[in-house]
């Protein structure tokens, strides 16, 4: 794990790792280890971790790394406004560093999944006896919203799930 980013506030962390065999692992033991301090319910860090190992499972897949999980928690922007940090695609605008530490119905976790590898990820129908496929479903029907967007170098998949008030 390289580059742990922790605010004052506990309200953003940031991770990079390579893209090796222990990465999904380590991931998810970073999301929960944060989420568990930042005083998170159970249900939801235990769907954020399962949502992250979704995602980086997939950009361990297919890229050779590095590959970034970034936690923030933000104001929900109205529905329909727009995906986090994005100029189109999946979404619209948005803004993914709104107010740190917020708290209420207004209140979501953001997560960003990124890697260099350009292409969105692309959902499938998996059959029952299917191994894998899945990953983006889930977080399609698990997250408030969801989406993705081109960086200068790569992309970034990011899900929101709604915070209790």
């Amino acid at each position: 794990m390289v580059g742990l980013i922790d605010t004052a506030d506990g309200a953003r962390a940031e991770w990079t790792f390579p893209a090796e065999p222990d990465t999904v692992r380590t991931a998810r033991h970073a999301v929960h280890d944060t989420l568990s301090a930042w005083g998170a319910p159970a249900s939801l860090r235990d769907l954020a971790v399962l949502l992250v190992s979704e995602l980086v499972t997939n950009s361990q897949r297919y890229t050779s790394g590095p590959i970034g999980v970034r936690l923030a928690v933000h104001a929900l922007a109205p529905e329909g406004a727009g995906a986090p940090g994005s100029a189109g695609g999946a979404g619209g605008a948005g803004d993914a560093d709104g107010a740190a530490g917020a708290a209420g119905p207004d209140a979501a976790l953001l997560v960003e999944v990124s890697d260099p590898l350009p292409d969105p990820p692309t959902e499938r129908l998996a059959g029952p006896e299917d191994e894998g496929g899945r990953g983006l479903r889930l977080v399609a029907c698990s997250a408030r919203r969801w989406g993705t967007r081109r960086g200068k170098t790569g992309k970034t998949v990011w899900f929101e799930l709604s915070l209790p008030g």
